[in-house]
Order: structure tokens, then C-alpha cells, then sequence
């Protein structure tokens, strides 16, 4: 999967190297398994072109949270604006799960990988994973209580929840079923909402 935002496609050519060969290798094989030499190696950079540019694993790691955050964050919000109402801004936010979980190199939600991997709730990574978790429920509330479902926040967390479960059960079993169940449990949530 090559992985690319409007900031890395701007980017110095072995910066964004580095950073869309750390993007496949954290994705696919887990942050902690991936060292900096096979970035190296696999970016055709030398290690004084990886330490200029990131001066640490650590920073790359932020870089790469960072970079997935903007671009789940700008699809989110593309989806948002361009949906005719709540109701669809939901819906096309569901097919858009849906539609990751039907991917050749699909491999689970990318931001509750690096949180296992991370198990301090401090660590700069962690916060930058809750920040945005926070965005997207929020996100999630503000539709609910445009579309007038009665109890907005509990919709928001359900909403949140299935995404996650979806994402997490179709990795480890039948992506499927995580979708189907994922479209039962919004369908059930919106049913609730006065605004479709």
C-alpha cells in the first residue's frame, strides 16, 4: 500500500521515501518489528539522509500517526461536507470502513495497532491517537445532534464503537461479518435520529 497525503507528496523525495516505506512496514508488520536499518534499506536512503530528516525512530513514529491522522481526518471531513445530510454523511462513512476492510492489505485499524504497541496512555504517540479518536467521536456527535437523535453522545459512542469493532474483527476473523454487524448496529443508531 503506498500511502501518500497532500504533505508527503510535497515533501523532499527521500523524506517522503522514508516516510511511505515506515507507512507499509509499521502497517504490515508492527512498529516494534520494524527497525530503522530495513527502513533505511527499503527507502534507498543512507542513514545520514534517514537522521537529517527524522533524527530519531521516535520522530518518524510521530510523523507517521501524523501523517494517517491527516488523511483520515481530510477523508472524514470530505465525506462530511459532501453528504446531502447527517444520515448520508453517516452512511458514507460506513462505506468507507466498509470498503477498508475489503482491501488486499488490510490489517486492522492502523491507530489501534500502534496503541497496543504503546501501552503508556502519555507517550506523544498515544495522544496524538486519542486526540484524533476524540475529533472523530466528536465529529460523530456533531452529526447525531444535527440529524436530532435524542440521546447524541450515546449514538456518537455506538457509532465509534462499531467502527472499531469492525475494524479490529475483520483483521481477526470475517471481515464480512464485522462489516454486516458494523451496518446492523448504524442503521440501528440512526433509526433513532428525527433528521434522515
Amino acid at each position: 500500500m503506498v500511502f501518500e497525503t497532500p504533505e508527503t507528496a510535497q515533501r523532499a523525495p527521500a523524506k517522503g521515501r522514508i516516510l511511505e516505506t515506515a507507512n507499509t512496514l509499521f502497517y504490515q508488520d508492527g512498529i516494534l518489528n520494524v527497525g530503522v536499518d530495513r527502513i533505511i534499506a527499503q527507502s534507498s536512503v543512507t542513514k545520514a539522509t534517514f537522521y537529517k530528516h527524522y533524527r530519531s525512530k521516535d520522530n518518524l513514529i510521530l510523523e507517521y500517526v501524523k501523517s494517517r491522522r491527516a488523511a483520515v481526518e481530510a477523508e472524514t471531513q470530505s465525506i462530511i461536507d459532501n453528504a446531502a445530510s447527517p444520515h448520508d454523511a453517516v452512511l458514507g462513512l460506513l462505506e468507507s470502513v466498509a470498503g477498508e476492510l475489503t482491501k488486499p492489505d488490510f490489517r486492522g485499524c492502523p491507530f489501534l495497532n500502534v496503541v497496543a504497541e504503546f501501552p503508556d496512555p502519555t507517550h506523544p504517540v498515544r495522544v496524538l491517537i486519542s486526540d484524533h479518536r476524540d475529533w472523530y467521536n466528536e465529529s460523530l456527535y456533531e452529526l447525531m445532534r444535527a440529524a436530532e437523535h435524542p440521546f447524541a453522545g450515546d449514538a456518537a459512542d455506538e457509532l465509534m464503537l462499531a467502527k472499531d469493532g469492525a475494524l479490529a474483527g475483520g483483521y481477526a476473523g470475517d471481515t464480512i461479518a464485522a462489516g454486516a454487524a458494523m451496518a446492523r448496529v448504524v442503521k440501528r443508531v440512526l433509526s433513532d435520529a428525527v433528521k434522515v
